[in-house]
């Protein structure tokens, strides 16, 4: 992997080195798809270059990236564009965005009249895909600008181009040809079922797929319009609407579709805005494209010999980085679960460093042929936990060596159950090595909210033979609490708790056990669905299945769990605690309105007023005691958004929804009844 250095370039040998770098870089990117550098290094030393060259134009090489669509390195094929599709220029900051819409006005003579459009960066693949008489006939990657590869033999397998339109129209769409996350994972399936190697990132994945032929699968891509060629029109937003009307599909049917803004000022908003809902996007982007709208405004800015003068792009923070693998932790959970976790060779992603991605599970590992010293792509958007989907394996040295997967359980040196995905301690989940970390999960505020039983006095507990299981904490006395907090004040505070513990609703109770592939969510289900401990108990794997949100494949295992955790339950029973649910009766049952029923709910912002000190886990709690369901994000089936303090992303996206929004007070108003 090489590294880029961010110093300016003070020499011509630096100066040459780094155009030897980039051009490299280009050069396997438009190959096979990768590169021994990533976006963000690519985008500083092409800057680094061009800085260079203004002020030494004496030494500017003529192969130098700068001014060349792909760097000159695109593979340029044999189809002639009808017209030139070159590539945009970069802003990365509000500075260079207002430097940019000055040169635009100077160019007009006058500000921008006609606002200009919004629309996001896809990353992927450009091509031009052209309709005759309303049959889709060619496909036809950028190359240089003025030739492109004809890779028409990948009509039919393309997402929103389809192979006819309601209407014998004749034009040229052009766009991004991307996959998708969810084709993405099933690409990477199917090629592992085929035998053959699992694509390191999407935008490999497409360049590679749109480019292949004669495979024995096919691969599911996605394409999304961003310009047309051929039809008539006075604004770019005009234009794109036919385009949507004739059915190929547009960046209108993407969640951060176009927007014209009147002002620069306007635009930086739609930029933050659309950076903050990049997590919850279905593909990946790097930044947004900005041109105006007016088509005579655009003619009058013209073009320089590889961009518009009339369009940029404001690349964002880069989500995706590559980095090297250094090791592989194994780590044992709350439930047993023994989880692989990669160490990385540090890198900002998303504007933070990352040293550690989850590596999923063992299988994963297997399957993608992960190997220590691999170049990684890593992956980040949003507060998303950084993960790593595949090495890329064309950039390995022959120094890479295999991932040590443990023999015996990393924690208490017992067997391991790999009968599964997911490996497990063999010793069972909430007891042997795995016993602390399920208590420090019961105690949580989300569960029984024993606060004063922190880490330290759970390990003295543990360690004095005084607890063994999460029943067991309420059987303790005044005297172990006192022994092991070495404090008579901090036991009365724990004591106090412990009892106040014992009057949680049963879904906190359900959570506090640990059992697996549970979480809060599913506990709340399990426990409306069901309404008591004895009847959770009692259920099998085919009664779970029936539960909301509970994947019926994961049944067997938390029936067996449930059925094995049953000396604790009964403690728990004779140590008086609740186990029934008050808000048992599920949405929409006949004779039990709530206010919530039928309703899906996205929280966000901080809470006030009569809801105040409730985390997110406790207003969804209250949603679904009130009816509803409770959502991560918003989308087209949010019925409700409730603002508090600070709302941002999820706000801008509800009302561009039209989603119903409420207040804090609006809601405690509307679920009054359930507030406790």
């Amino acid at each position: 992997m090489t590294t880029v250095i961010a110093d300016p370039l003070v020499s011509r040998e630096d100066y040459r080195s780094a155009v030897d770098t980039a051009l490299q870089a280009c050069a396997a990117y438009y190959g096979d798809g990768t590169s021994p550098i990533d976006d963000a290094a690519y985008d500083l030393l092409a800057a680094r270059i061009r800085d260079y060259e203004a002020g030494h134009p004496e030494d500017v090489r003529e192969d130098s990236p700068t001014g060349k669509v792909g760097g000159g390195a695109a593979p340029t094929g044999d189809v002639a564009h009808t017209v030139p599709m070159l590539s945009l220029d970069n802003v990365f900051s509000p500075e260079e965005l207002a430097k940019w819409d000055a040169s635009v006005a100077r160019r007009l003579g006058e500000p921008v009249q006609g606002g200009y459009v919004t629309e996001p960066k896809l990353d992927g693949a450009a091509i031009a895909a052209r309709y005759v008489d309303g049959r889709l006939t060619q496909l036809v990657t950028r190359g240089d600008g003025s030739f492109g590869e004809d890779v028409s033999h990948a009509i039919g397998s393309i997402v929103g181009l389809p192979l006819e339109l309601d209407s014998a129209a004749t034009f040229e769409v052009r766009g991004e040809v991307l996959l998708t996350r969810e084709q993405f994972e099933a690409a990477n399936a199917i090629r592992t079922a085929h035998g053959a190697k699992v694509f390191s990132n999407p935008r490999n994945g497409t360049a590679g797929t749109l480019r292949a032929k004669d495979r024995p699968y096919v691969i599911e891509t996605t394409f999304y319009a961003y310009g047309v060629v051929g039809l008539p029109g006075d604004t770019h937003t005009e234009m794109m609407a036919a385009v949507a009307t004739a059915g190929v599909q547009t960046t209108a049917a993407t969640p951060v579709g176009p927007r014209v803004c009147a002002t620069v000022e306007e635009v930086q908003r739609r930029v933050d805005e659309i950076a903050a809902l990049r997590a919850e996007l279905p593909f990946g982007i790097d930044g947004v494209v900005i041109k105006a709208d007016a088509v005579a405004e655009q003619e009058r800015a013209g073009f320089a010999t590889r961009h518009p003068h009339w369009a940029t792009a404001y690349k964002l923070a880069a989500a995706v980085r590559q980095s090297k693998l250094l090791a592989v932790e194994w780590n044992v959970g709350r439930t047993g679960v023994i989880a692989p976790r990669a160490v990385l060779e540090p890198v900002e992603v998303d504007g933070s460093v990352v040293r550690y991605a989850t590596l999923h599970n063992p299988k994963f590992i297997r399957d993608s042929g992960m190997m220590i010293g691999d170049t990684v792509m890593v992956w980040k958007a949003g507060d998303i936990i950084p993960r790593i989907e595949a090495p890329v394996v064309e950039l390995r040295t022959g120094d890479e060596t295999p991932v040590v997967f443990p023999e015996s359980c990393p924690t208490c040196g017992g067997e391991i159950d790999t009968s599964g995905e997911r490996w497990e301690c063999a010793g069972g989940a909430g007891g042997g090595c795995g016993l602390l970390a399920a208590l420090r999960y019961a105690v949580g505020r989300d569960q029984l909210d024993i606060d004063g039983l922190g880490v330290t006095y759970l390990e003295a507990l543990v360690e004095g033979g005084a607890v063994s299981d999460v029943a067991d904490l309420f059987g303790l006395t005044r005297g172990q609490l006192v022994d092991a907090t070495r404090s008579e004040k901090r036991a009365d505070t724990v004591v106090a708790q412990i009892e106040a513990a014992k009057t949680k609703p049963l879904n906190r109770v359900f959570c506090a056990l640990g059992i697996v592939r549970t979480g809060r969510t599913l506990s709340r289900e399990i426990a409306r669905h069901f309404g008591t401990m004895d009847a959770i108990r009692a259920a099998d794997a085919d009664a779970l299945a029936a539960v909301h949100k509970l994947p019926a494949a994961n049944a067997p295992k938390i029936a067996a769990h449930i059925a094995a955790m049953g000396p604790v339950v009964d403690k728990l029973v004779a140590s008086g605690l609740t186990m029934t649910e008050p808000s048992a009766a599920p949405a929409g049952t006949p004779g039990v309105a709530k206010p919530l029923d039928g309703e899906v709910v996205v929280i966000t912002g901080g809470m006030n007023g009569l809801l105040a000190g409730r985390n997110r886990n406790e207003m969804n709690e209250l949603v679904s005691n009130a009816g509803g369901t409770s959502s991560g994000s918003v989308s087209k089936k949010t019925t409700i958004l409730v603002a508090g303090t600070g709302a941002g992303s999820k706000l801008a996206k509800a009302q561009e929804l039209g989603t119903r929004v409420l207040t804090e007070q609006e809601f405690a108003d509307l679920v009054a009844d359930h507030l406790v």
